[in-house]
């Protein structure tokens, strides 16, 4: 394998797309679109579900109990995310990244604007709750499709040798959405009242996703489809023209595909692992912990982690334009190792009680974590052959998600109840290791002609 990728490196590999044309800022942005929309999305239900959502869609007299039922809501949706992988990914595979593109990003912002326009349990009954998790369901189901096409299209439609650097910017369109929402929250919270916000203000913050659904989807609509997919296509025409009369030809699904690479599959999972146990610890359970054992108010945490997410931005774009100079490994190994031994320096910083060291331990994790996962998209999807691309890359994007991602904040909590916060940092190590090893028994992609890997 790592020989097909070598052989596939040359010093000008892939010149004939050379830099990319005029074109190439509408795709980047449209790319980006469906990221912003999705983690502003998943900022503004986390918020609302914590506030809102439970009183109003959820049956019962116990108060935990609703609060528990509209945030498992929030979880929901990453159990459709592979399904949506593996449908999408074939289709893709099949049908071009561009068509895709556009369907997975009306799915998922109709479902989020959907929501700003639910009936209440009080209007319809149970049928309300049953709407609102058939929202969350579509929602992820999209985003099973979604960034594993924004990215392939970037990928291979940008210049080679600064691959990294551009499939860097979906990636970054999760702290981006982050931000807005964040954004869209004060604005509300403080133009209206609490009254208000929790009767009708709470729907504004969905139905202002139809903007970002309108500009996403014509942004998208104008795309060209990738050169990389193009000439795959005219290969595999003249193949089946070749071959036809002498053997009937077996076609397999581009999943399938996909999983009969198992170490690209695999390379691409231990990559993810870490990197997503530390995003939720550095983002999500820092807010928890630092509220709970350290006495900070909740507003000044959340705040410190969304201002945090300009560092992340910043990281990722940095970390992808590094990779392209020293190489995916190194460019994952040294945040990789960062992040390993901030973590006890950061929760050393939160036990001072101090909101300047607080902003300073946050700030740092997070910029090293968007160096980390800046190279990752292109790594990614530099790890699999045209023909069955957007499949392996969902795949290992969707199932680092569910396997990773999910439980990740509810591990943290149990482990920091249990046995405390030492716990949480070996968790943290445990799984960096994972990807340490992934990493260093991968093979080096940078510079790797596309239409050569196999």
């Amino acid at each position: 394998m790592a020989s097909d990728v070598a052989s596939a490196r040359t010093e000008g590999a892939d010149s004939r797309r050379g830099t990319p044309g005029r074109g190439f800022p509408r795709l980047l942005a449209g790319s980006m679109a469906g990221a912003v929309l999705e983690w502003y999305d998943f900022a503004i239900y986390g918020v609302m579900a914590a506030t809102v959502l439970g009183p109003l869609f959820f049956p019962g007299d116990n108060g935990f109990v609703k609060l528990l039922l509209a945030l498992a809501t929030q979880g929901i949706g990453f159990f459709a995310r592979p399904l949506g992988g593996i449908v999408f990914g074939h289709l893709g595979d099949k049908f071009g990244r561009k068509p895709m593109l556009v369907v997975t990003f009306l799915m998922l912002g109709t479902a989020t604007v959907s929501i700003g326009l639910l009936p209440t349990h009080h209007d319809i009954g149970i049928t309300a709750t049953f709407l609102l998790v058939l929202a969350r369901l579509v929602q992820g189901f999209a985003l099973g499709g979604e960034f594993g096409a924004a990215v392939l299209l970037v990928s291979e439609y940008g210049e080679p040798r600064r691959r990294g650097f551009w499939t860097a910017w979906p990636q970054a369109g999760a702290p981006a959405g982050t931000v807005l929402a964040a954004a869209v929250v004060t604005v509300l919270g403080m133009s209206m009242s609490d009254a208000d916000f929790e009767s009708w203000g709470w729907r504004i913050a969905f139905l202002l996703a139809a903007p970002l659904l309108v500009i996403g989807f014509w942004i998208r609509r104008g795309l060209d489809e990738s050169p990389v997919f193009r000439e795959a296509q005219r290969a595999a025409e003249q193949a089946r023209k070749a071959a036809a009369g002498r053997h009937r030809e077996t076609k397999r699904s581009s999943v399938l595909q996909a999983l009969s690479r198992p170490r690209a599959v695999l390379h691409g999972l231990g990559m993810r692992l870490g990197e997503n146990i530390a995003f939720y610890i550095y983002t999500v359970f820092i807010i928890a912990y630092a509220t709970k054992y350290a006495g900070f108010e909740r507003g000044d945490v959340t705040l410190v982690v969304t201002f945090a997410s300009i560092f992340q931005f910043v990281g990722m774009i940095v970390g992808g334009g590094w990779s392209d100079r020293v190489g995916r490994k190194t460019a994952m190994l040294v945040p990789a190792g960062v992040l390993v031994v901030w973590a006890p320096i950061l929760f050393w910083l939160v036990h001072f009680e101090s909101l300047p060291l607080l902003w300073i331990g946050v700030c740092v994790g997070a910029f090293a974590h968007g160096m980390l996962a800046g190279p990752e998209a292109a790594w990614i999807a530099e790890l699999f052959p045209t023909r069955y691309r957007y499949a392996g890359s969902s795949l290992v994007f969707q199932g680092s998600s569910i396997f990773a991602g999910a439980p990740a904040p509810f591990i943290a909590v149990w482990l920091v109840n249990s046995f405390g916060v030492g716990m949480v940092i070996g968790y943290l190590v445990v799984t960096m290791a994972i990807t340490f090893v992934a990493v260093i028994t991968s093979w080096e992609t940078k510079g790797v002609d596309l239409d050569r890997v196999g």
